[in-house]
């Protein structure tokens, strides 16, 4: 699996003027699944960084995958997909769980091409491209 290192990806909007930024969330009811939606635009002699989504689990993956190749933080516990590319497990030193807006069970949360389902068996969330996850305490499962 490719490595992804997202120490940015969860990093408050940039207050330069006419920056279209954006970092928005979900957690579960448990609040055991934390997602973070993450979009830096280009700006002059600064890099851009597509839209991302990123979602942990509290938990961890199971089963747990093994380590990336070159990660030295943490892992296991997060998956990150871009709104076309295949999923993969996330090399961080952060974390997109927390107290944020909750996806209660049965409804779904639509963003910029990206589209998750909170059911009590746990979440579903998939890109433009038809990519995704399943997320529960029992299991998790990439498509």
């Amino acid at each position: 699996m490719r490595v992804v290192v997202a120490l940015l990806a969860l990093v408050a909007p940039s207050a330069h003027a006419g920056r279209a930024d954006q970092v928005t969330g979900f957690s579960t009811p448990s609040k055991n699944i934390g997602c973070q939606y993450a979009r830096f635009e280009a700006q002059p002699n600064a890099p851009s960084f597509p839209a991302t989504l990123r979602c942990d689990i509290g938990s961890g993956l199971r089963p747990k995958p093994a380590r990336p190749r070159g990660c030295n933080l943490d892992w296991g516990d997060s998956l990150e997909m871009r709104k076309r590319s295949r999923v993969t497990v996330t090399c961080h030193g952060d974390t997109a769980l927390g107290d944020r807006h909750i996806l209660r069970y049965g409804q779904t949360w639509r963003h910029d091409g990206f589209t998750c389902v909170s059911r009590m068996t746990g979440l579903t969330c998939k890109n433009l491209a038809g990519h995704g996850f399943f997320l529960s305490r029992q299991r998790s499962r990439i498509f």
